[in-house]
């Protein structure tokens, strides 16, 4: 009896030890956000991109935010400038991040190697474009790398954002992101208002790629939301073309407008193509036509309202893939 009282409880004491070294290798879910935006060299045009990862930090206080560069030239420029003492001490408004920012497929591969298990990829691209497909397809290619051992895989959710103005698919129709964002520009119609002016964007576009069917029906959505102002949107590159804009500001005799870049950021583009004093910038040609320009260099991603259509894209991302952020 007695032995048999001791056989019990030494396997009672091993199987409690199984048991509670199990629990102690189970491995946790962690959750990480990469933030791929396009970038920019211009350091005032910082705020749109550190404004949305300042919103998508207080919505998940407990999950970490990463910002990733896309562009290749941009993230250059930066390293150039990290290693030069002179400017980063004349700049010490440009976070670290920034300063050493990296791509976006070494962002997620410092994730992973950090124990990072899940990972939304939420970019602040506007249109579902050429950036966009190129960031879909490094995100696709990473996630469906498998191994013989599922405790080896890299990761269990790999899942990428909705660009601004939605992309194709069935779970998150593309024209209801359209009218959300057109609900997030009242600010815009607003001051053209107030300036009793139409209302101009300059898009970036694509010669590559059929982008501006986005932009187009966005440009319809506004003006069938504030039919109280003329809302135009044309690109630097593709179509619908500075040209397109012209045409109709002609033909609706308008003498006064308000242009903005149709982008995250006021960078080199919004200074210069649009508001800039070359011959050649939108500015230019709009007051050599006779039209009446005032320029607002304040990058989309400092409107609060629209650095929350990317919170809720990322947290749809993460209810989609069974993925809780908190």
């Amino acid at each position: 009896m007695k032995r048999t009282i001791v056989l019990t409880l030494i396997l009672t004491l091993i199987l409690s030890v199984q048991l509670a070294t199990a629990g102690d290798h189970q491995v946790k879910p962690k959750n990480g956000i990469v933030l791929a935006m396009f970038g920019t060299t211009v350091e005032p045009a910082l705020r749109g991109l550190l404004n949305i990862k300042e919103k998508m930090e207080k919505a998940y206080p407990s999950t970490p935010v990463r910002i990733a560069f896309t562009s290749n030239i941009i993230r250059k420029v930066w390293q150039k400038r990290a290693a030069d003492p002179a400017y980063v001490k004349a700049h010490p408004e440009v976070p670290y991040e920034i300063l050493h920012a990296q791509g976006p497929l070494a962002t997620i591969a410092n994730f992973q190697d950090e124990g990072y298990t899940n990972l939304i990829v939420q970019p602040t691209h506007i249109a579902p474009a050429e950036e966009f497909l190129d960031l879909s397809t490094y995100v696709t290619a990473l996630a469906s790398i498998d191994t013989i051992k599922e405790k080896f895989k890299p990761f269990n959710h790999l899942v990428i954002g909705r660009p601004m103005l939605g992309t194709f698919g069935d779970s998150h129709p593309y024209d209801k992101d359209i009218e959300v964002a057109a609900k997030a520009m009242k600010e815009d119609i607003e001051r053209a208002k107030k300036a009793g002016a139409a209302l101009v964007y300059m898009g970036h576009g694509n010669d590559y790629f059929p982008s501006g069917g986005s932009y187009l029906q966005f440009q319809h959505v506004m003006n069938e939301t504030y039919p109280e102002v003329t809302t135009l949107v044309g690109t630097v590159e593709g179509y619908p073309a500075f040209d397109q804009v012209l045409e109709v500001l002609k033909e609706k005799g308008i003498k006064k407008v308000v242009i903005r870049a149709f982008m995250i950021v006021a960078g080199d583009h919004a200074t210069n193509d649009m508001a800039g004093p070359e011959e050649d910038s939108w500015k230019s040609m709009l007051v050599k036509e006779g039209i009446t320009v005032e320029p607002y260099l304040h990058g989309m991603g400092e409107n609060d309202k629209v650095a929350a259509i990317y919170v809720r894209h990322a947290a749809e991302t993460a209810a989609d893939a069974g993925i809780e952020l908190k």
